[in-house]
């Protein structure tokens, strides 16, 4: 007998938990990484030379973090899509993972607009000239208010996004209790809320002061 993961609506629902797991886990690092920024121009230029120290190594993180994040929208999209002809089936889901919530109502369209934009920062970080010193770089592009708004409004719909996310990450590996639900939604949205915080602080702090990274 032939299975599939993908052909499967709880393997997708594995997959998504899984590949979110992962994701979950590089933001958390990805945020410590970046509150160096708070500590000044030395202190985040050391983080960003030790990334760079790393090597090919790097690159194959990079590689594999993009097929984890590709993985990721594809299997959500798919879950959308079915979800979506069997309306029925859809909103039994939703109150059997304890009703909805603003959180999981837009989850596919918070996903879309992370999408957009983690396009736009690699754009702006990533596949760009890197003869500038990255601190420059950081202090010029966050410290333009539009720039500033539109990261503050992507951090808003990624604080959505992984607040419920961390909730169904629980809920499709079959860890859910009546006596814990409730720690692990607070511990979500503390979790998020945090990652979050971060980057909000970095994007105010540049806002108010630009020069707080340049030399």
């Amino acid at each position: 007998m032939r299975w599939s993961v993908w052909n499967s609506s709880v393997g997708r629902k594995y997959v998504m938990a899984v590949t979110g797991l992962l994701l979950g886990c590089f933001l958390l690092v990805h945020a410590a990484g970046n509150s160096s920024i708070f500590w000044g121009r030395e202190p985040f230029l050391s983080y960003a030379r030790h990334l760079h120290s790393l090597g090919f190594l790097l690159n194959i993180v990079e590689i594999l973090l993009l097929a984890v994040f590709l993985l990721h929208v594809i299997t959500g999209l798919a879950l959308f899509l079915a979800n979506s002809r069997a309306r029925g089936q859809r909103y039994a889901m939703q109150r059997s993972a304890g009703g909805r919530t603003l959180g999981s109502l837009s989850m596919p369209y918070t996903g879309l607009t992370i999408l957009a934009f983690l396009l736009v920062h690699l754009v702006n970080f990533h596949f760009t000239d890197h003869h500038r010193p990255i601190a420059d770089m950081v202090a010029a592009i966050l410290g333009q208010p539009l720039y500033a708004v539109f990261y503050g409004c992507g951090l808003l719909a990624l604080l959505l996004h992984i607040s419920h996310g961390f909730w169904s990450l629980f809920q499709s590996l079959g860890i859910s209790h009546p006596a814990y639900d409730a720690l692990v939604r607070t511990s979500g949205r503390i979790t998020a809320g945090l990652i979050c915080a971060v980057f909000w602080g970095v994007v105010i702090l540049l806002l108010l002061n630009p020069s707080h990274l340049v030399s």
